[in-house]
């Protein structure tokens, strides 16, 4: 079992909740994922990091699946301008590889906002750490636990 894998077990477990990780064949979208547990494209929480400008720190916006990030939007909440994330700050601050960013069991805080369409379904999907392993949870148990705002910030 992978490190990060292990990581975001520890972390459900702290929140007092069993994991229920499952492993998928490699989803390098949200449609992958969402076709490979059988859920609603929206019910896949994608983890989208942005560079705080002004920080320098990794900022994470939880989004539906089919949903895209408004730039202008996740600024305002961020309340600074955002740039590219690159691959070094991410695995710095969260300890995952893109493609696998988990919303919680990062090695550092991150500043975290939740897309409000995710809090209209009963369970949502969330990377566990890996491209191929994913975890059921409500919405508002993810924003518990990932410290998230939800907040609207898509387009």
């Amino acid at each position: 079992m992978s490190k990060s894998l292990k990581r975001v077990e520890k972390a459900l477990r702290a929140a007092g909740i069993e994991p229920r990780v499952r492993r998928t064949e490699l989803a390098r979208t949200a449609a992958d994922a969402a076709r490979a547990v059988g859920c609603a494209v929206d019910q896949i929480a994608k983890s989208i990091i942005f560079r705080g400008e002004r920080s320098g720190e990794a900022i994470l916006f939880l989004t539906a699946g089919g949903n895209r990030v408004d730039a202008d939007k996740a600024a305002a909440l961020a309340g600074e301008p955002l740039g590219k994330a690159d691959a070094a700050l991410v695995r710095r601050q969260t300890g995952f590889a893109i493609g696998g960013v988990a919303p919680i069991g990062h090695l550092n805080p991150i500043r975290a906002f939740l897309d409000p369409r995710l809090t209209e379904f009963d369970e949502i999907w969330a990377a566990a750490g890996t491209p191929n392993h994913v975890f059921p949870v409500s919405a508002a148990t993810l924003a518990r636990i990932a410290n998230a705002q939800v907040a609207d910030f898509t387009s």
